[in-house]
């Protein structure tokens, strides 16, 4: 399971490799591995991937 840090500016992600999105991944993100653990940072001033808010790999896009 995650662990999601609110910060100002954005969020500060805790996960393990398998919990990586493909974004994280490709490191398309900013990403540091602290052992077998993934930091990530989501920024709130994101792109979403294509232009297209609410993409499936967009933090901000909800899932039904």
């Amino acid at each position: 399971m995650a662990v999601r840090i609110k910060l100002p500016g954005g969020t500060l992600k805790m996960k393990v490799y398998r919990e990586l999105r493909e974004r994280e991944r490709s490191r398309r993100i900013p990403v540091v591995k602290i052992g077998s653990v993934y930091l990530t940072w989501w920024s709130d001033r994101q792109r979403p991937l294509n232009g297209q808010p609410g993409a499936s790999d967009d933090p901000g896009g909800r899932r039904a």
